[in-house]
């Protein structure tokens, strides 16, 4: 890996030099090509996300294998009239780039650019919003059934594409369960880039994956059903057994079978996903059919660029890289802080030697956690549960039934699927899981989706948890010793990023639960700055700077926001005319209203200003940017307190 510098061999992000694709504005310039001239087309798509994602990062990996799928998908349906929905979003570039934003996509990701996921506020191509994985199934079913019940959309097609990890998920096995329960004409794809649900070999199975998709075979099927459902034969309450019985005997014949046609759902494939004109020839053939279907496709992560093709977990979203070579361009020095995330893993590890009843848990995760760190020492005690917020949370609590001691870690934004759980699971019942939120506050060019504001707010009503923010490395390494040592659930809530030092592996110990600490007070003060988390280290630069301006503020590291240090808070406003809280987290039910509520309720004369995200939705750009546009960076905290100042006085 090599540092950037101006000499950098990227190529400049450009719009043109790309053959078919030049030509293409939407799905319909798709449509007038030669089905010969497709294979052209996706090879031209892939130089262009390979060139643009190389100097603006991206999800590069999916992107990539996804690439014919979405081609053909716009050659053979009347997009936007028929309607694709898209599982996570990290597979669709392609689908952006044919929809009218080829010239917008250099920007993606960027303050003001085109989101990096699929948006119905972005395009009208955009029939859902992505972000969280395995909701394709479930809000195609509805959209598919919405347009068979509205006049004159009764005809209008709709696709899922959902990826073999998404498919685990307990959501889309919800939607499963339901697809054969009302008529419905939706066609679920899945891109299959991993596991494997139906052997590919033999000779009959390919005979019978051939029939089965041609078009004159289910009109036959369908003149046959239609024939004897007329004559009395079979009843339309009697379908779901001829169907069953139907694919017993296909399973019989070819020696295969999967969950799909137990579900009653008709079952094609696999295929090569990379194979475009026969993808073509098979939307084709079963586009028409008035059936819920599942069209198998294989598909290689990666896929045009050998080093991700190599290496596809490392290329999911690489940051940038030299297009020639694919070799990494780190921006940031070695010597810089590790993670938050890298602390939180090494830590764990240190927690599962010193006691056996430490267990990890992660939903999908391991790496983006850094629970792999204890993944390698401790595989039979580290668990990756899947895209399964929900059981990795009941997972846990079951664990800790058993005497057990799991840190369980899940994106903040991620954990809100688990929401019901933590509260009848865990909390409820007191158990001893300690939930280690990863990603909280902003995170930057992922967006709307992705950012973990919420979870304070809906943390903090629920009874029996205890919530902590650490401003620096010993904090977060002091509140996961303390959480092994003291009982009922703890949220434990820390940034994407890098943290602060680099020599943080200081002795491990207990800190009293509920206790903040003075980081610097005058008595001379008139103003109390409360903080929780990382923004600690902007509100000291703000003091500096106020100083220097002859303004005194006095600055507090509250570190819990539940339960709330009372004798601090007390202390603070008895001294104090004006509080100003700070957090990384909507302001609506977060730190700063717990704030509020403690002076309300003690009766205290005290002013309270809140900083954080608004009652509004944050979308995409760099975490600055964000942070600046919310009003909590350096420059909103320092601002604020300028403006209570010249009101005090």
């Amino acid at each position: 890996m090599k540092q950037e510098s101006a000499q950098s061999p990227l190529l400049a992000a450009r719009t043109s030099g790309y053959g078919l694709l030049d030509s293409i504005s939407s799905p319909a310039d798709v449509r007038s090509l030669r089905l010969d001239q497709l294979p052209e087309l996706c090879a031209d798509i892939r130089r262009y996300i390979i060139d643009n994602l190389s100097v603006n990062p991206g999800h590069f990996a999916s992107s990539m294998g996804a690439v014919d799928i979405i081609v053909a998908l716009h050659y053979v349906y009347d997009t936007p009239n028929d309607h694709l929905f898209w599982d996570v979003g990290h597979q669709a570039y392609a689908h952006k780039i044919l929809t009218g934003r080829k010239e917008a996509f250099a920007n993606q990701r960027k303050k003001g650019g085109i989101s990096g996921f699929p948006s119905p506020l972005e395009s009208q191509y955009d029939t859902f919003i992505t972000g969280h994985a395995s909701n394709s199934i479930s809000a195609a079913l509805g959209r598919a059934i919405a347009d068979r019940n509205t006049p004159g959309k009764e005809k209008c097609k709709t696709v899922a594409v959902i990826g073999d990890a998404s498919i685990s998920g307990g959501l889309a096995f919800e939607g499963l369960n339901n697809v054969a329960n009302n008529p419905n004409n939706l066609l679920i794809i899945l891109n299959d880039n991993e596991m494997s649900i139906d052997a590919n070999v033999g000779g009959l199975h390919y005979y019978l994956s051939e029939l089965s998709t041609s078009a004159g075979y289910n009109k036959w099927r369908s003149k046959l059903y239609n024939a004897f459902r007329r004559k009395g034969v079979v009843t339309e309450a009697g379908k779901g057994r001829i169907q069953r019985f139907a694919n017993s005997v296909k399973s019989l014949v070819s020696g295969k079978q999967n969950i799909f046609e137990g579900l009653n759902i008709r079952y094609f494939g696999p295929f090569d996903g990379h194979d475009v004109i026969k993808i073509v020839k098979i939307l084709n053939d079963i586009k028409d059919m008035e059936t819920p279907r599942l069209l198998h496709l294989h598909t290689v992560k990666g896929k045009g660029y050998k080093p991700a093709e190599e290496n596809p977990a490392k290329w999911h979203a690489p940051g940038l890289f030299d297009p020639e070579t694919g070799e990494k361009i780190c921006s940031v020095s070695k010597d810089s802080p590790l993670p938050w995330q890298e602390v939180f893993g090494r830590t764990l590890v240190e927690l599962a030697k010193q006691d056996e009843r430490v267990m990890g848990v992660t939903a999908a995760m391991p790496s983006g956690t850094s629970i792999s760190r204890m993944l390698e020492v401790f595989p039979e005690r580290t668990f990756d549960v899947g895209i399964s917020e929900g059981h990795a949370v009941t997972f846990s609590a079951g664990l800790a039934t058993g005497g057990k001691r799991p840190f369980t870690a899940i994106y903040s934004t991620f954990l809100q699927r688990a929401y019901d759980n933590i509260v009848n699971d865990v909390c409820i019942q007191g158990l001893p899981v300690t939930f280690c939120i990863d990603r909280a506050g902003i995170v930057g060019e992922d967006g709307v989706t992705h950012h973990g504001l919420l979870d304070i707010a809906y943390l903090r009503c629920i009874p029996n948890m205890k919530i902590a923010v650490p401003a620096d490395e010993e904090t977060l390494r002091n509140l996961m010793y303390t959480s092994l040592h003291s009982d009922g659930p703890m949220a434990i809530r820390y940034p994407r990023g890098k943290a602060t030092k680099k020599d943080w592996q200081t002795e491990m110990k207990v800190i009293e639960i509920g206790k903040g600490r003075t980081i610097s007070e005058t008595t001379e003060s008139d103003i109390a700055i409360l903080t929780i988390g990382p923004l600690l280290h902007e509100a000291k630069n703000v003091v500096e700077s106020l100083k220097e301006k002859g303004v005194k503020a006095d600055l507090y590291d509250m570190i819990w926001v539940k339960p709330l240090d009372s004798e601090l808070l007390k202390h603070i406003a008895s001294t104090h005319k004006t509080i100003v809280t700070v957090e990384d987290g909507v302001k609506n039910g977060g730190f700063g209203t717990a704030v509020t509520e403690f002076i309300r309720d003690n009766h205290y004369d005290v002013n309270v200003v809140t900083l954080g995200a608004p009652d509004s939705w944050v979308f995409h750009g760099t975490v600055a940017e964000l942070r600046r546009d919310c009003g909590y960076d350096s420059a909103g905290i320092e601002n604020a307190v300028l403006s209570l100042k010249k009101h005090l006085s």
